[in-house]
């Protein structure tokens, strides 16, 4: 995958679209891309996370294995695509963190990753970069707990 290719895929995702383009492009220095195979893990529910991840092509499945008492199960609380924005938010805060979910591959998936300590170096060193990355942050982190309560009910 080339520069020109890991713009646009930044360019075009969830969480990055509404960069300039000079932010695009540090951000773009940044990524590492990674291929998984269909059933592969992208991560694991109880992993140590680092990383954001933003899938370049292929589907991901968002679940968390639960323990209601009586209940268990798995509940699948998002399916992701092309340009949507997945992994461990709190290296943004610069705090250590066990991942609550799992990402498991649907069928062939190329993701863009990027360490979360290396954007959060990005966000302190310019404040009003740093301010547009925690707002669209909070937008995905509603949508993803909105879809989470949703799947427990279902269990």
């Amino acid at each position: 995958m080339d520069r020109v290719e890991i713009h646009d895929i930044l360019e075009g995702s969830e969480f990055f679209s509404r960069l300039k383009r000079e932010e695009i492009e540090k951000v773009a220095s940044l990524c590492q891309v990674k291929t998984y195979g269909a059933g592969e893990f992208v991560f694991r529910q109880g992993d140590f996370g680092e990383e954001i991840f933003i899938i370049a092509e292929g589907h991901v499945f968002l679940e968390r294995s639960v323990d209601l008492d009586t209940k268990k199960g798995t509940a699948v609380y998002g399916i992701l695509g092309q340009g949507r924005v997945l992994g461990c938010w709190s290296t943004l805060l610069g705090e250590p963190h066990t991942l609550m979910s799992s990402a498991t591959c649907q069928k062939p998936t190329r993701v863009l990753s990027i360490k979360g300590s290396a954007l959060r170096d990005m966000m302190i060193e310019n404040r009003e970069f740093g301010f547009n990355i925690l707002e669209r942050l909070c937008f995905l982190l509603r949508d993803r707990i909105q879809g989470a309560l949703g799947a427990m009910e279902k269990i």
